[in-house]
């Protein structure tokens, strides 16, 4: 009997599936990630030392968490400015209540459910009340930030306990716990973006919030989920701000929603709506961190971080618009 000869795998699908990748919007900015830190070794002597690499993962941490649930608001086509301001007031209450001698368990839950009450606010003035979110945020930036300020009554809350210094500034292997949270983070919400319905909804809102809706999708649920859970992501950031910094000033956060932004928008989400990944932001916050350590390494002025974050929002934003333009996807 004749034995017919076993069909030898096409190298070229895996070849076309390999060259696509090398396509996206993530591979570019690993690309310009690691071209970026070579220059910046290369310029100070120092970037690529073991320890300043940790200092840069620790640093991203915070704008890499709240990047993701940014990510969602994004890709639904709205937007929060509030980030910053939300950081602030729940900072606030994790020193408050740190102080008065909480333990990490509750201060968890303090961080956790009121960054998620103060976005689920802006859920509601956009989802409910229908109010643009950039006026919706905005409002509730300049809210937020004065009811900081009253919190603290002009004050700081120094000498805190170190009961989030763990979280904060602790390491496993040499690598931050921050980071590692971060990176758990990644992976859940890849998941839920990619394999879950509340993933394929908030890409179909994005898209074309209209079709959605003819298609059965509760446009209003979902934008207001997406407010909640960038609040509660907000929450967590403040949890490792405070373990990292060990006290709480009346400025906590401001410029932090321009950070979170860049990253978005660095790592591929397009500010229309309804294309891009938490994957593509979490290396655009990596991206960010980088380039505020780069800076401070070459003794620039920190008055510059904000500059540079705007002009690249402004060239990120200007060749999502050409990709746009050209139909590319």
């Amino acid at each position: 009997m004749q034995t017919l000869p076993l069909e030898r795998a096409h190298p070229a699908p895996v070849l076309v599936r390999g060259l696509a990748v090398l396509r996206t919007r993530e591979a570019g900015v690993v690309l310009f990630i690691l071209v970026l830190g070579l220059v910046l070794h290369a310029w100070t002597g120092r970037f690529l030392t073991p320890t300043n690499l940790a200092n840069v993962l620790l640093n991203s941490a915070p704008t890499a968490v709240v990047a993701l649930g940014m990510t969602l608001v994004i890709l639904t086509g709205g937007i929060d400015v509030s980030v910053g301001s939300t950081l602030g007031v729940t900072a606030v209450l994790l020193g408050y209540a740190a102080a008065a001698g909480w333990h990490l368990g509750p201060l968890v839950a303090v961080g956790v459910l009121s960054g998620l009450l103060l976005g689920m606010v802006n859920g509601a003035l956009v989802a409910r009340a229908g109010v643009m979110p950039i006026i919706a945020t905005l409002a509730t930036l300049s809210l937020y930030r004065a009811l900081g300020f009253q919190l603290l009554r002009g004050k700081w809350i120094a000498d805190i306990p170190p009961v989030l210094r763990p979280v904060g500034l602790g390491t496993v292997g040499g690598v931050p716990v921050a980071a590692l949270l971060a990176l758990a983070l990644t992976l859940l919400f890849a998941y839920v973006t990619a394999r879950r319905p509340l993933g394929r909804h908030i890409y179909a809102v994005g898209g074309n919030a209209e079709a959605a809706r003819l298609a059965g999708i509760d446009v209003a649920r979902v934008a207001f989920v997406v407010y909640g859970v960038t609040g509660m992501l907000v929450g967590v950031a403040a949890l490792l701000y405070v373990g990292q910094t060990g006290f709480v000033q009346s400025n906590t956060g401001v410029g932090f929603e321009l950070q979170v932004i860049a990253a978005v928008v660095l790592g591929g989400t397009s500010i229309l709506g309804g294309r891009g990944s938490v994957v593509g932001s979490v290396l655009g916050a990596v991206l960010v961190g980088q380039i505020k350590n780069g800076l401070i390494l070459m003794n620039v002025s920190g008055l510059a971080e904000g500059m540079v974050a705007g002009v690249l929002i402004l060239l990120a934003v200007a060749v999502d618009l050409l990709r746009t333009r050209r139909g590319a996807p």
